[in-house]
């Protein structure tokens, strides 16, 4: 067992475990922190726990100290410069004519190294870029290309549920979603709907496909056979958060679907609805006489007999009549 601080850098970022070193921190605090990217300061979001070796990524760095009014007045200090950093880096991506789109620009807290975020369609050489940022601000600067999906968690905005993104209110990481966790959730396929800002499939769809995958484990599927306190019937709506069904009566095949709860029904898994006999069709009152085939018409006429007289040896077909042999002299 290990005991760890859990701190996080952005809202709705992850969240990373320290070594307090004998520090006791709330939720909430500013802590002071040495990082792969140097000294940097973040919030406190999980405070002094004790978790297991196996959550651990050894090793652990520590907590330098809470931070200080001289921190966190560093910590503004360096959002106001991000903000003057961001628009001459505008006027840089103009001057250099790049197809690329500025997002975010990140001080670390130290000053020793200045991020710049941007998305792009493709490749983009911005080496003559961090030539002159580099020659404006006499510090190391890190260009960083991100996809749709991390610009909308930096951004942030509202979705269409009108809650801000999940993905910049407490998603720490992007899990795959697949079009397939839509068709379970019973969703319409269109990719306006289902897509999120970003134009990708909607976070939501990962993190709720666990309450759906063990709803639908106990609710009946669609078309399923089931015994219900009426009777017998189909299954031919269901409505799995609710756990509403509706079932079609053997005993009423024409009459409008009963409503049931989830708990009310029992799948016959052995047997299968009853087959309806298909309605027979009524006979007309004139009996239509039989057409005259193709074939049967040829057989008719004079034609037809010149054929059977050429077949018994008589005159060949087509009428000619047929010559007497020649006589030879002796």
């Amino acid at each position: 067992m290990a005991e760890v601080i859990g701190v996080r850098f952005k809202n709705g970022g992850k969240v990373y475990y320290f070594d307090p070193v004998g520090i006791k921190a709330a939720p909430g605090q500013q802590v002071i922190v040495e990082t792969a990217r140097g000294v940097e300061c973040g919030e406190v979001a999980l405070g002094n726990k004790t978790v297991g070796e196996e959550e651990v990524v050894a090793p652990l760095k520590p907590i330098i100290r809470l931070a200080t009014q001289k921190d966190l007045d560093t910590l503004e200090e360096n959002r106001r410069r991000e903000q003057e950093a961001f628009s001459l880096c505008q006027e840089k991506i103009e001057k250099h004519k790049l197809d690329m789109k500025l997002v975010d620009v990140e001080y670390t807290f130290d000053n020793n190294k200045i991020l710049f975020y941007f998305t792009a369609d493709g490749r983009v050489d911005f080496r003559d870029l961090v030539k002159d940022l580099a020659g404006v601000f006499r510090t190391r600067i890190e260009l960083r290309q991100i996809g749709v999906r991390d610009e909308s968690k930096m951004l942030g905005g509202l979705g269409i549920c009108g809650r801000p993104f999940c993905c910049s209110s407490f998603l720490g990481d992007f899990q795959p979603v697949s079009i397939k966790m839509a068709k379970e959730q019973n969703l319409s396929l269109n990719p306006t709907k289902i897509s999120g800002t970003c134009g990708r499939l909607m976070c939501c769809l990962k993190y709720e496909q666990n309450a759906y995958e063990d709803l639908l484990k106990i609710t009946p599927k669609n078309g399923a056979y089931v015994n219900t306190p009426e009777g017998k019937g189909v299954v031919c709506d269901v409505s799995l958060l609710t756990g509403k069904l509706k079932v079609r009566m053997d005993d009423k095949p024409d009459a409008a679907p009963q409503p049931f709860d989830r708990s009310e029904v029992k799948v016959l898994g052995g047997e299968r609805p009853p087959k309806q006999e298909p309605k027979q069709p009524r006979p007309s009152k004139e009996a239509k006489e039989p057409k005259e085939t193709k074939g049967a018409k040829e057989n008719k006429g004079p034609k037809a007999a010149r054929r059977r007289e050429d077949k018994n040896g008589g005159t060949k077909s087509g009428g000619a009549k047929s010559r007497p042999p020649k006589e030879t002299e002796s």
